[in-house]
């Protein structure tokens, strides 16, 4: 054994704290190359996701509650980024007919525009992300992610594990 592997100190506490530092980690990586592609068409990777779930749904519009509770990750001022996209003219927002407390959302052609002209810079991200790994590899890691997550997910989540 070598005296530096002697004297070096421990990197984790836990094997748990290995995974989720490594966790963190890739995902600091990975979020700087989609931060590189959104950045330069001031979009965020949350409104990216708003866009995309709103294109889904076209041409039925969503309900801002709906919305947030399909997103990838957690937007604490759902509001804010709404009225960004809206100022841009990507979505557009309605009060429900049936309950006037509610506001619906849709994406505008204009909104529906610049995700086809993101689709293939965004395949190309996600190549640049992960495209080194097999496609084997790929659902593997899938299948690994799903049940790290399975425990913390909400009832009903899009992303719990289908039984």
């Amino acid at each position: 054994m070598s005296t530096l592997s002697k004297t070096k100190k421990k990197r984790f506490d836990s094997a748990a704290q290995e995974v989720y530092l490594s966790l963190w980690r890739t995902y600091d990586r990975l979020r700087a190359i989609e931060d590189e592609l959104f950045s330069t068409l001031d979009l965020t990777a949350q409104q990216y996701n708003v866009l995309r779930l709103l294109q889904a749904a076209a041409p039925a519009l969503v309900p801002t509650l709906q919305i947030s509770s399909k997103m990838i990750s957690r937007a604490p001022d759902i509001t804010r980024m709404l009225d960004k996209l809206q100022e841009r003219e990507l979505i557009e927002r309605t009060r429900s007919d049936e309950d006037r407390r509610a506001v619906l959302i849709g994406i505008t052609p204009k909104g529906t525009e610049l995700l086809s002209d993101l689709a293939d810079k965004v395949k190309k991200t996600h190549v640049a992300q992960v495209g080194h790994l097999s496609v084997e590899e790929m659902r593997a890691l899938c299948e690994l992610l799903a049940r790290v997550r399975d425990p913390h997910e909400p009832d009903g989540s899009d992303w719990k594990p289908k039984s």
